[in-house]
């Protein structure tokens, strides 16, 4: 992207995927044609390497537009679907983790405006010091580290200038967008990816708001043994700017590189920050994910951004802890009538309810089976292909399901959520970690018991 200028005409972002689309197939049909007099083995390696050149270009672009184009490329920056061949995944998921935190080249002198026009106030009359390096990026803007006059350290993190055009643009262009994907990721349901991204990107523009759903984190949590939420500065948040508590510490890469134990204990953490603030609290972010979490100095885990938030109602919590219950224990009539019930089975009478509990079961038998499981990307891939895609062996059986609004946050969290999880390799006996709030049964592991007595004073 050229200094200072973020695309936000529909032509020209159209323009940053058609021009790739083009370079691609004009690239494709030449190593095609060279082929022709190539080993069949020489001629497979070079259409995968084409590949990968295609997939990391369009990484490259998705990186440049920001708003909902680059929403796609940071889901597919953690959870691993096929795009490129084996022995080039790795180069590739690195090339797509550049997503989660590489700052663009928007100016800094645009970003200053932004800042100043919201705060309605000089950047020197509100911060004691300002760095313009920013320190990460974000889907729709960046953040920067600073200073209050009180001595605080705080982030930053402020909307890219024209964003609100550029996700229009981006909402007229979707279709193109999720087309040229599904050329690249035949499993990702990409009419799910459409509605999500339509139905929730203008929250995540009104940063006023995050700041609400974040205070709010910060109060369920405060003072918890292994779970941090930065508090919000409150006065310094406005539409466009939302400033919180600095949290520093090691990536989610450095994460991923510790020891077995290390990664199996963080792994709980997430396992437990998603769903115990989804069924113990019935408030969550709705969008785990690895460039959202930060491991502190003292070990515990800190996690960030709360633009996707949702809140459920107790009826709805308990819907989905009894559906799981009735999969635990393979009451499959029981679970046919529960789900027909809420809207889930419109056509409920053509659907057998064994049929039915073992789609249900495969897409969460992770944590409803009593065992230790290694969340690897075998199963991470799995599970987003039996629950999302027309291959899944359960097609026929999806195909008569529907899904009420009300839940649709939570199966994203579930996926992502496991996601992290195979990006970690995190094992642990995810079962009996869920029971604490399944079937409120004691917990059974060491951070379980901090958290219980945490809950137990709170």
């Amino acid at each position: 992207m050229a200094e200072g200028k973020l695309p936000t005409n529909r032509v020209q972002r159209l323009a940053r995927f058609g021009g790739t689309a083009a370079s691609q197939a004009v690239k494709r049909a030449g190593t095609r044609a060279a082929n022709v007099a190539r080993s069949e083995e020489a001629a497979s390696a070079a259409m995968d390497k084409r590949q990968l050149e295609a997939a990391e270009q369009i990484v490259t672009v998705l990186g440049g537009m920001k708003g909902a184009a680059m929403k796609i490329g940071q889901v597919l920056s953690f959870v691993d679907l096929g795009i490129v061949p084996p022995e080039y995944r790795d180069r590739f998921q690195a090339k797509l983790a550049t997503l989660r935190d590489a700052a663009p080249t928007v100016s800094f002198e645009q970003m200053r405006d932004v800042i100043e026009a919201d705060l309605e106030r000089p950047l020197g009359d509100v911060f004691a010091e300002f760095d313009p390096e920013p320190i990460a990026a974000a889907s729709i803007g960046q953040v920067y580290r600073a200073s209050l006059p009180d001595g605080r350290d705080v982030a930053v993190k402020v909307q890219y200038p024209g964003i609100n055009d550029a996700v229009r643009a981006d909402m007229k262009n979707l279709g193109l967008l999720l087309r040229l994907t599904k050329t690249m990721t035949p499993q990702l349901d990409t009419k799910a990816v459409g509605n999500e991204i339509r139905e929730r990107i203008v929250e995540e523009l009104d940063y006023e708001l995050e700041a609400s759903n974040q205070r709010t984190m910060a109060r369920l949590y405060e003072g918890h043994p292994f779970i941090f939420i930065p508090p919000v500065v409150t006065q310094l948040c406005r539409e466009r700017v939302i400033v919180t508590e600095l949290v520093t510490g090691d990536g989610f890469e450095a994460m991923r590189g510790g020891d077995d134990a290390e990664r199996d204990r963080i792994g709980e953490v997430v396992f437990r920050f998603y769903f115990g603030s989804m069924y113990r609290h019935r408030r969550f972010s709705g969008d785990p994910h690895p460039g959202n979490m930060i491991r502190l100095g003292d070990g515990r885990i800190a996690f960030l951004d709360f633009g996707l938030f949702k809140t459920i109602t107790p009826d709805v919590a308990e819907l989905e802890l009894a559906c799981q219950r009735a999969t635990v224990e393979g009451r499959a009539e029981e679970l046919h009538r529960m789900m027909s019930g809420a809207g889930f089975l419109p056509r409920g009478d053509r659907l057998d309810a064994e049929e039915l509990l073992a789609f249900v079961r495969d897409g969460i038998w992770w944590y409803t089976t009593d065992e230790e499981i290694l969340i690897d990307q075998e199963i991470v891939n799995r599970a987003f292909i039996q629950t999302t895609d027309p291959r899944s062996t359960h097609y026929a059986t999806a195909r008569h399901q529907d899904i009420a609004p009300e839940h649709l946050f939570g199966r994203r969290l579930e996926l992502l959520t496991l996601a992290v999880l195979g990006q970690l390799e995190a094992t642990s006996n995810w079962h009996r970690v869920a029971r604490e709030w399944m079937y409120g049964d004691a917990p059974v592991t060491e951070l379980g018991r901090a958290e219980a007595a945490y809950l137990a004073v709170g």
